[in-house]
């Protein structure tokens, strides 16, 4: 009999729906993984089994089980706020900071009847593709311990793919959704900007960062986005008040039927090719391979192409990326020094930066984004590869250098920061393995407002690869 972290997140939620389970069983099971595993993977950096037990207990007693996400337990990232659960931004400089009030994307999850279990490990202020901080543990790849996750959902991925969780949300403001999916073989969605109410990007610097899901499967993914999209008793608010095109769901119906033809445009160039030296492992280019015979012989359209060379961009993501972290609430000294080397860095030169400079940059890549929408305009979408290398060894970042470690996270992942900047939605599927068992993975990027199409798509490549089978050896 399979053990009930084997069983998909849909199936789970079936067997809540159909009372094999109870809310409070599942939580424990969870927490019992958790204590099993979670000591040698870095998963979460605050576990709340009191919280979790109790909450469990509300959900089966008071909310509807027509709620979305009903019984089905989760992680915060530590980038979000739970009243009355100690939220640290991956830094010492929050060390002991317990918010009396949540965030939206909180409440919005609760409403949709999830079970939160803790914060899950986040690097520092979500500042990097990697979840190495000096605050805990780094988060290790199940698949490989000596290797890390990915960023800066690093916990959240550790934690579905060894088991913790049935599937967690993440955020992404560069990739920190696909980038740890990608390296730890499961499915990631970044969704389209304005399509979360509760996250709709627009409030972010450059419009960058937007919440979303990782899961083991494609339905499952669509499952835990649904929780965030779809209105059932979370604050109104703004709640439409801005929506991306293409319907608001629900997104599981795309994910499960996985119907259509579509027309496939295959590419490995990326936005960074004019300021950096972008070199593609065998690995990477074997999975992208790979997915492309696959599709073919599904009967999609197939067509090779390649972005227009632009030197604008690298400089000015550059720039946002170093305003973004201007506001970090370090001040003087001391408190700088509790900020590790490269945030340090980062935020000093972002608060060097003139507004002249931050002006430019933005309206560079507001231009940059329309170009890459009328570029892949005649897709219904775009596969790259999810990564460039295969997963990177804990340690291999550069710590102090600041400029070596960007351009480090450029040529680990350069096919993602371009689709956040353009706003689009893009989905990361874990289609292929190395010979040492690692994942690699592909990334679908789809029109604005095109979640459904990915999803279908997803689908359709599950079914012939069955990914959901595969287990890392912890679990």
């Amino acid at each position: 009999m399979a053990e009930l972290h084997d069983l998909t997140a849909l199936e789970q939620w079936q067997a809540l729906q159909s009372g094999e389970i109870s809310p409070g069983g599942l939580v424990d099971h969870y927490l019992a993984r958790i204590a099993e595993l979670d000591p040698g993977l870095g998963a979460f950096v605050t576990v709340t089994p009191d919280a979790a037990r109790a909450r469990a207990a509300t959900v089966e007693t008071s909310v509807p089980r027509t709620a979305p996400l009903w019984g089905l337990p989760f992680g915060d990232k530590d980038l979000t706020m739970r009243a009355g659960v100690p939220a640290g931004f991956g830094s010492r400089l929050f060390s002991g900071f317990v918010p009396e009030s949540s965030d939206e994307l909180v409440e919005t999850l609760d409403a949709a009847g999830g079970v939160s279990l803790g914060q899950t490990n986040a690097p520092e202020f979500g500042l990097s593709s990697y979840t190495e901080s000096l605050v805990a543990a780094p988060a290790r790849n199940p698949w490989n311990p000596e290797l890390g996750a990915g960023g800066s959902s690093g916990g959240a991925a550790v934690a579905v793919a060894a088991g913790m969780l049935p599937f967690a949300p993440g955020s992404d403001g560069g990739g920190s959704i696909r980038i740890p999916a990608a390296a730890c073989g499961l499915v990631g969605l970044k969704p389209s900007r304005g399509r979360v109410p509760s996250g709709s990007g627009i409030d972010k610097l450059a419009g960058l960062v937007v919440p979303g899901p990782l899961a083991r499967t494609v339905a499952d993914a669509a499952l835990l986005l649904d929780g965030m999209v779809l209105p059932h008793g979370a604050p109104a608010g703004h709640r439409f008040a801005l929506r991306a095109p293409g319907g608001d769901g629900p997104f599981l119906a795309s994910a499960v039927r996985g119907e259509g033809r579509y027309q496939l445009g295959v590419m490995t160039s990326s936005a960074w090719d004019d300021a950096y030296d972008i070199d593609l492992a065998p690995e990477a280019l074997a999975a992208l391979e790979r997915a492309v015979g696959e599709f073919a012989g599904l009967g999609h359209g197939i067509e090779q192409t390649a972005l227009e060379p632009d030197d604008s961009y690298a400089p000015a993501f550059r720039t946002v990326w170093q305003a973004g972290a201007a506001s970090i609430p370090a001040e003087g000294g001391e408190q700088e020094d509790m900020l590790e080397p490269l945030t340090r860095w980062l935020m000093r030169r972002g608060r060097e930066l003139s507004a002249r400079a931050l002006s430019e940059a933005l309206a560079t890549l507001a231009v940059f984004e329309r170009s890459l929408i009328r570029q892949l305009s005649r897709f219904d979408a775009v596969l790259t590869p999810a990564l460039a290398l295969t997963p990177r060894p804990i340690g291999w970042y550069d710590a102090e250098d600041g400029e070596r470690n960007f351009a480090q996270q450029v040529r680990y992942t350069p096919f993602t920061s371009m689709v956040n900047v353009s706003g689009l939605p893009a989905i990361v599927l874990p289609v292929d393995e190395t010979e040492e068992r690692l994942p690699m993975g592909v990334q679908l990027i789809g029109r604005p407002g095109g979640e459904a199409a990915l999803l279908a798509l997803g689908a359709q490549l599950e079914r012939r690869l069955h990914w959901e089978r595969r287990r890392p050896p912890v679990r």
